[in-house]
């Protein structure tokens, strides 16, 4: 294998696959990609529940292929500043120049890389790049972190069959805090399905979105998950299990109805949140006609106090929340205001967007 390749090109190339190759593995072929020069050339790397399959534009003088470490040849595509001519040697060693410098890098043979799951193309449906962008980046922050509950440690893709379209409800929820939104996409499914993409194949197919426009097209078998841009194709295998009913979490009556400034409301709680308590962030809401009062204390008996209007006309109510999951909410919304609703001190608080009527936050409340 022998090739030429544009630095620049090279490292766009690798810095798609850094949050997918393992670094610290019982198995170093999972640090390495694979090359692949033939007509085209691809790059492909996995840590064996995420798969990512793209082109590299490169000159190609010899064909073959070869495991490269990723990391390593990252590192060099980013340091040297002329064009690169990667050339595979004898005993898997890969030789790199780039004008007066020469690396040498070992590598691995191809047959010792992983096999790949099969694209699945049955009933594959077409999403605009930019509304499944904006639907994770609405719901992936409340998901959860190495939960001993599966199934909350990913997203749910609900799809469901209508009449002329399908409905697409994505919910992340770790158990304290839940995001969903709901969007009507093009398309026939046979029937409703439920599969839940883990938070790191939600975050890597939210920053390959940012960089591509037009649709992807999203396919499912039984265990995989298929999102094909272009000529980017990202596999996810799915975490397996049955997701919580979460629309009976979703609060319906909530009788106390506020409405605040979004900017107004984010720095207040910011400059409340110093005073807190690290481990809980608790910060006190007191709502009444017109105004909402934030208090924090911490163990030191520090405190903070801050005053904002809002537009509410209910009875006072005092409830306590962890205001890093508002702030969170807060960040994902669009628009100028934040609604929320909450009927007392221990119900569900439900948040919602003045823009987009299909999105919908709720947060648990905490003791105070």
């Amino acid at each position: 294998m022998k090739l030429k390749v544009d630095r620049e090109e090279l490292q766009k190339a690798l810095q798609n696959i850094q949050g997918i190759v393992e670094k610290k593995t019982t198995m170093p072929i999972l640090s390495h990609f694979l090359l692949k020069a033939d007509k085209t050339t691809s790059v492909i790397a996995t840590d064996l529940d995420i798969a990512f399959t793209g082109p590299l534009k490169a000159e190609v003088l010899e064909k073959g292929s070869l495991c490269i470490p990723a990391r390593k040849l990252f590192e060099i595509a980013r340091e040297v500043e002329d064009n690169l001519i990667l050339e595979s040697q004898e005993n898997n060693w890969l030789k790199v120049s780039s004008g007066k410098s020469i690396f040498k890098l070992m590598g691995l043979p191809e047959a010792e890389y992983p096999a790949l799951p099969q694209v699945n193309r049955s009933e594959e449906l077409n999403i605009d790049v930019n509304t499944l962008k904006n639907m994770i980046e609405k719901t992936v922050y409340a998901t959860g972190e190495s939960d001993t509950r599966y199934t909350l440690n990913g997203l749910l893709m609900h799809f469901i069959p209508k009449k002329k379209n399908i409905e697409l409800r994505i919910v992340g929820t770790d158990g304290h805090r839940l995001a969903l939104i709901a969007k009507d996409i093009e398309g026939k499914l046979s029937e409703e399905k439920k599969p839940i993409l883990p938070k790191k194949a939600a975050i890597e197919l939210k920053r390959l979105l940012e960089e591509s426009e037009g649709n992807v097209s999203v396919g499912l078998d039984k265990n995989h998950i298929f999102f094909t841009l272009d000529d980017v194709v990202l596999t996810s295998r799915l975490i397996e299990g049955t997701y919580p009913s979460y629309d009976q979490v979703i609060p319906q009556g909530n009788e106390k109805k506020a409405t605040v400034d979004k900017v107004v409301f984010s720095k207040a709680l910011r400059r409340a949140l110093i005073m807190s308590r690290e481990k809980t962030n608790l910060i006190r809401f007191d709502l009444e006609q017109g105004k909402l009062t934030l208090k924090s204390q911490n163990d030191s008996g520090e405190e903070a106090r801050e005053e904002i209007a809002v537009q509410y006309k209910g009875e006072p109510i005092s409830i306590g929340f962890n205001a890093r999951y508002f702030l969170d909410a807060i960040q994902a919304m669009e628009g100028e205001t934040v609604g929320f609703e909450v009927q007392d001190p221990l119900s569900p608080t439900l948040l919602r967007e003045a823009e987009e009527k299909g999105y919908k936050c709720v947060v648990m409340p905490m003791r105070i």
